[in-house]
């Protein structure tokens, strides 16, 4: 029974799209027959395998439900109960998940400005203080968004002067890759260029902003930065009974680039938008469009006149800035129809 469109288009989000083709037939293939449950399947050891292959022979990664599911178990893994994280203000574990890095880990985040998303060493100093005074959080780990929520993407020298920093200070590197591929595929590089070579410590890999049902992984890239993961991942109620179907959604991003290759198509679409609506009276652009994000800034009447069409949402209203997101299934001709209407709604 179907009860909606299968055509209709939004640019409200990416978590808006339904799944990959390609992951419909791993689940179709992973079901059938009996597997250990539990993490004990073929499919989760082969995602093992190529988790080792993409970011190091000592890669661990731990299948999860949600992206917030990651984030939490992670840091928490991270960090001693008094420890505390530096992220950038608009950093999804302190503006989008409900305090849960705090309610539930105990953590503390310690936030600081972010021109464009983007955390920088000497941004992360300003929080990077009074270790041993016991009145004050202890800073122990930093976490960074690739891409950030600004859509913006950092370039490997940058995650490496920042895990450079926080290592000489004796801080862990935490990176929440809600749109890890969207990284990938802007920077055209492997994971592993910005992770592992870069000296991030552990990655919260998405997948479903990138056509996965309920499938995210946390990717411990050096196992001496955590402790007890294991354990916390069951606690946090994040530990998949049937985990062969999460592991083998995952292992479909991985198969023939297909992560990066939908990613892509996301990415070129924002793109496509971006220089269709560029220069157009009454519409400017707050950040640079790096990824599948884009964040304009138009009068309240005229972005409401686009949502009679085409659902989005006010990034920060106060500003009149909206966000627009692409999808892996978004058309040019979805692109086209919405700039046409932008464009009409703007006069």
């Amino acid at each position: 029974m179907r009860l909606h469109d299968p055509d209709r288009r939004t640019f409200a989000s990416d978590n808006y799209a339904g799944m990959l083709p390609e992951v419909l037939d791993a689940l179709r293939d992973a079901n059938g027959g009996h597997q250990i449950s539990y993490g004990e399947d073929d499919y989760t050891a082969r995602l093992g395998e190529v988790v080792r292959r993409e970011f190091g022979e000592r890669a661990e990664v731990y299948p999860v439900f949600n992206g917030t599911g990651a984030n939490v178990v992670a840091l928490t893994a991270m960090l001693p109960r008094w420890g505390a994280v530096v992220a950038s203000g608009t950093a999804h574990i302190h503006t989008d998940e409900g305090g849960a890095p705090e309610r539930v880990s105990g953590l503390k985040l310690l936030v600081v400005e972010a021109p464009h998303g983007k955390l920088t060493p000497e941004a992360v100093s300003t929080e990077a203080w009074g270790w041993g005074d016991e009145h004050r959080a202890q800073p122990l780990a930093v976490s960074i968004t690739q891409s950030t929520e600004l859509g913006t993407v950092y370039t490997p020298e940058e995650i490496r002067a920042l895990t450079s920093f926080a290592h000489d200070h004796g801080m862990a590197v935490h990176l929440d890759g809600a749109r890890i591929w969207n990284a990938a595929a802007s920077l055209g590089l492997p994971l592993r260029a910005f992770t592992t070579d870069a000296g991030v410590d552990v990655v919260s890999l998405g997948g479903t902003k990138n056509g996965l049902l309920g499938a995210e992984a946390i990717v411990v890239i050096d196992p001496d930065r955590v402790d007890g993961i294991v354990y916390l991942r069951k606690l946090s109620m994040q530990l998949a009974s049937k985990m062969r179907f999460a592991s083998a959604q995952l292992l479909a991003l991985f198969e023939d680039d297909l992560g990066v290759r939908t990613a892509a198509r996301a990415n070129a679409m924002a793109a496509r938008l971006r220089s269709s609506l560029e220069g157009v009276p009454g519409l400017a652009f707050s950040h640079p469009t790096e990824a599948n994000a884009l964040f304009a800034e138009l009068e309240p009447e005229a972005a409401d006149r686009v949502r009679e069409r085409y659902r989005f949402y006010d990034w920060d209203r106060a500003k009149h800035q909206v966000r627009w997101m692409c999808a892996f299934d978004t058309t040019e001709a979805d692109v086209d129809d919405f700039a046409r209407t932008v464009r009409e709604a703007l006069g």
